[in-house]
């Protein structure tokens, strides 16, 4: 049977909460009562405040639909216990080029490259995950084939 929930670390989940959290206690009734107040200008068709006020509040719904979803279905993972092979949850140092760097192994949803937080379905992800300290991946990149080694999985 095919794992369909989204893999969150404990972090990224809780900041999935917050997020939902704040759209839906903050900046849903302050849409509403802008809605409202665009309402009782009068001809809503020719209101562009209302018209605008309402696609926000209907992608709004959408995302907050979307996260409800997300959160329903979630699996928090904590890898942190296991370092013997990489997985979410992991804090990966690897060698490339002579010099180290850590990447952090996240679910979908946390991943920001920029912070060097990665998904599993990443290029760099998917050669990580399930190899063990000492290994060595290739990977595709716009400059070429980068070769990683792993030297420690915390």
């Amino acid at each position: 049977m095919v794992d369909t929930k989204a893999k969150f670390t404990k972090e990224g989940f809780e900041a999935l909460q917050k997020e939902l959290r704040v759209l839906v206690e903050e900046k849903r009734p302050k849409l509403v009562e802008r809605l409202a107040n665009a309402r009782s200008h009068g001809d809503l068709s020719e209101n562009s405040d209302y018209q605008n006020a309402r696609e926000e509040l209907d992608f709004l719904d959408g995302r907050i639909s979307e996260l409800e979803e997300v959160i329903k279905n979630a699996k928090i993972v904590d890898a942190s216990t296991d370092t013997r092979t990489v997985d979410v949850g992991n804090s990966v140092r690897v060698k490339i080029n002579g010099e180290e760097t850590i990447f952090h192994i996240v679910g979908e949803w946390e991943a920001n490259p920029a912070e060097k937080k990665i998904s599993p379905s990443s290029p760099l992800g998917q050669a990580l995950v399930g190899r063990t300290k000492g290994d060595k991946v290739s990977v595709e990149a716009p400059a070429g084939t980068m070769v990683y080694e792993i030297v420690d999985i915390e």
